[in-house]
This record gives C-alpha cells, structure tokens and sequence, in this order.
C-alpha cells in the first residue's frame, strides 16, 4: 500500500471555504434534470409508493457506500480518481480513468441539454412559442420543441443527421463559457457560485410546489404519485431493482469522478461519512418534493382536461418541455411562469455540468505537466475540446445520438462502480490474501508500498 499522504497540498483557493459551500457543490452537483423528469416518472410507472422499497435498498447499500468511498478516498489522499485508485495499487488507476471518462463523455451531451434549454428559454419570448397559447397541449409543446428548438423536422426515414442547428451550437458555446467562468476562478469562487445555482432551484421548486397544491385537482396527481402502493411489481417486472439502482447511480453522481475530487478539496479529516449521508439524502429529499410539485400541476391539468392523470405525459422531455409548461401557462401571467421553470433547468443543469468537468480538471491539475499551470488555463482548454466535441449533438439528429451514448453509459457506470468498490476492497486486506493463498496470474512487478 502507498505511503499515507501529507495532510494537503492543496492551496487556499483549492479548497472550499467552508464545509456549506461543499454541501451546495456537491447536492448541486448531484442534483440535476433526472431528479425532475426521471424519478417522479419512475415513481409512477413502477408501483407508486412501492417503487420506494428498491430506490431506498439501493440508497443505502450501494449509494451511501459507494458515496463514502469516493468522497473518503479523495479527502485522505487529496487527488482525484486517478490517483486514488493508483494509490492502491497501481494496476488499479484505469478504475479512474473509466470514472472520469464516463464523466466527461455524459458532460459533453449534458452540455446541448442545457442549450436546449437556453434556447427553449429566449423562445419563449418571440411569438412562435406555443407553451402560454389558449388551448394548447402538451403534444404540441412537444412536439414544437422537438422540431423546432432541436431541429427535427428536417429528420429523414434513416434518422441521419442533414443539418446543423447553428443556434444550438451558440446556445452550447454559451453554455460552455458558463461552465469555464464557475471553474476557471478556484474551488472557493466555485463554491460561492453554488449557494446561487443549487439555492435558487430549491427555492423555486417550493414556491411551484406551493402553487401547485392549490389548484383544482391537485391531490389527484400527487394519489397517482405517491398514493398507490402497488406491491406486485416487485416481483412481476424484475426490471424495477436494476432501474432504482441506475437511477441511484445517475442521482447521486457516483462513479462519475466528480464526488472524489470534490473530497479532495476538503480537508483530510473532515466526516466523510456524515458528509455523504447529508448529500444524498438531500438530494433524494429534493427528487421527493419535485415529484410531489409535478403530479399536483398535472393533476391540475388532468381536472382542466377531463381527463386521467396517467394519460398526460409525465416524464423525460415530454414532462419539462410538454405538460408541465402547458400547465404553468394556464396560470395568470402564464409564460412568466414557463420561462421561470426554464430558468431552473438551466441552473439544475448547469452545476451538475461544471462538477461533471471538475473531476476531469482536479486529475489533471495533479500531474506533473499541469501542477503548475492556472486552472482558468486547464478549463479553458477543457472547455473548448469539450464544446467542439459537443457540436455533433447539436445537428438536427442529435437527440438519437444523445441517447445512444446515455444508453451504454448506464451500463458503464455499474461496472466502474463495481471496480471501484473492488478496488476499496483491494486496500482493506486483498495483498495480504495473495501472500497467504499465492498469486496464480498477471504477477505484479511494482512494489505496492512505493
């Protein structure tokens, strides 16, 4: 095992400024679109209630640990996944590479998600923006946002892309420049920024919560969410424990690269187990009250239409750019109100982007190369290859790409999460193994200890 590391080296600015601003970052970095669009869908299509036995099994023997692990690891030996897991032995340091490029692929597309969402947002002020229109549905806000702010329409029978759509690749520039200007400054600047792109969100939620619960129907969206209990699944559709454990993945951010290097930016002996606890339960407390604000407007919506609350759309794109706009603009002063939930996207997405990009820049910032190197340097760098990568997702067949790549990171993670907690295994005691039952294969040459 390597030698025990000193207390830090990191400097004044590489360090958070206080242990809040670590809470904002790290609940802001997990928290992020699927704790809106995904969980409360899930809720629904898997039991209601009941889809909380997995979610929670998962919580707490996959998510809280896994969690620990990350953030421990990059407090004790102050770098991020890398180097980590290179500490515990050094065959182990492609376990953090497959971290932080997982991480850095889902940022890259993460990315056009929030130009779609700043382009859905300057769109609502023209007069083509049918989200307040009399009458309007959530098909047709849907499908105006499929066609229109991504560029669809112009799709042929082989889905291959025939154009680009320039103003999403602006909207991603924008977007990219955004993301340097929160990293480019320091951890402490980082974390200040977080109190404004985490507290807003929560805020808003409250106050779409508050709302919502006042209106005619209400309660009829929020029995659909939580108040069936539907046991069976369970056991009818398997598929439920997997998909609560990819959503723990997903929501809490682990295996990502980010929670490491946020640890390595606290001091060594802060509570890394309580940290993690506050962290996740914040933000599965937060994916709970979001559930709760979108069933009570769409049962709003189902009372207005004379319709059932699972006929409307109630998850992914079709929730935040469909029914739950439609929903909002029926309320006095209406597009206020949409573009206010646009708004909140834009800030749900974009911390948990730049912390996608901080693993990534922390591993980097360690090595001999970039020690010495400014980070607005390193994320400026960063952040151009990354938007330049970015770009084929901004063609008017990016959304098929976007889900290609997520399909198989979904997979991705699980492994990486498998290593990594192999690899923690590793520390507590797998060397002393190989010496008492021998080493049968791939005889190591490195000497662990050094």
């Amino acid at each position: 095992m390597a030698a025990v590391p000193s207390d830090s080296k990191r400097t004044d600015d590489a360090v958070w400024s206080s242990r809040y601003a670590f809470y904002f970052a790290a609940v802001g970095a997990a928290v992020g679109f699927g704790n809106v669009w995904r969980f409360p869908a899930l809720m629904v299509k898997y039991g209601g209630g009941a889809f909380l036995i997995p979610y929670f099994m998962a919580f707490f023997v996959i998510g809280i640990p896994i969690l620990t692990l990350e953030i421990g690891f990059g407090q004790f030996w102050q770098t991020g996944d890398v180097g980590v897991f290179g500490s515990f032995n050094p065959r182990l340091r492609g376990v953090g590479v497959a971290s932080l490029l997982c991480g850095w692929m889902l940022v890259i597309y993460y990315s056009v998600l929030l130009a779609w969402v700043i382009n859905a947002f300057f769109d609502s002020f023209g007069g083509s923006a049918p989200w307040a229109d009399e009458g309007v549905t959530g098909s047709i806000a849907i499908t105006y946002f499929l066609e229109e702010i991504i560029g669809t329409h112009t799709l042929n029978e082989s889905q291959n892309a025939t154009r680009m759509v320039w103003a999403n690749v602006g909207y991603s520039l924008l977007g990219w420049v955004i993301i340097w200007v929160c990293l480019a400054f320091g951890t402490k600047v980082t974390g200040r920024i977080t109190f404004i792109t985490m507290g807003i969100p929560v805020l808003v939620v409250i106050i779409f919560l508050i709302k919502s619960l006042t209106l005619p129907g209400a309660s009829d969206g929020i029995a659909v969410y939580i108040g069936e209990w539907d046991f069976s699944v369970l056991r009818k559709q398997g598929e439920v424990w997997s998909v609560a454990t990819t959503q723990i993945f997903f929501s809490i951010g682990i295996t990502f690269g980010f929670m490491t290097a946020f640890g390595a930016h606290c001091k060594r002996h802060e509570p890394a187990f309580l940290n993690s606890c506050v962290i996740a339960s914040a933000n599965t407390m937060f994916s709970l009250i979001s559930g709760f604000a979108v069933f009570a407007a769409l049962g709003h919506l189902a009372f207005l239409e004379g319709v059932n609350v699972e006929d409307l759309s109630y998850g992914g794109f079709s929730l935040v750019f469909g029914t739950w706009p439609v929903v909002l603009g029926k309320l006095p002063g209406g597009i206020h109100w949409v573009r206010l939930l646009f708004f909140d996207l834009f800030l749900l997405g974009i911390d948990s982007a730049f912390a996608l990009l901080e693993g990534v820049l922390t591993v980097s910032s360690d090595t001999e190369r970039f020690k010495d190197t400014p980070k607005w340097k390193i994320s400026g760098i960063y952040c151009l290859i990354s938007f330049v990568l970015s770009i084929m997702y901004c063609t008017d067949a990016g959304l098929n790409w976007l889900d290609v790549i997520d399909y198989y990171i979904n997979f991705v993670m699980t492994f990486v999460g498998f290593l990594e907690t192999f690899g923690a295994g590793w520390v507590y005691g797998i060397e002393k193994q190989i010496e008492n039952v021998g080493q049968k294969a791939g005889k190591c040459n490195v000497d662990p200890s050094e």
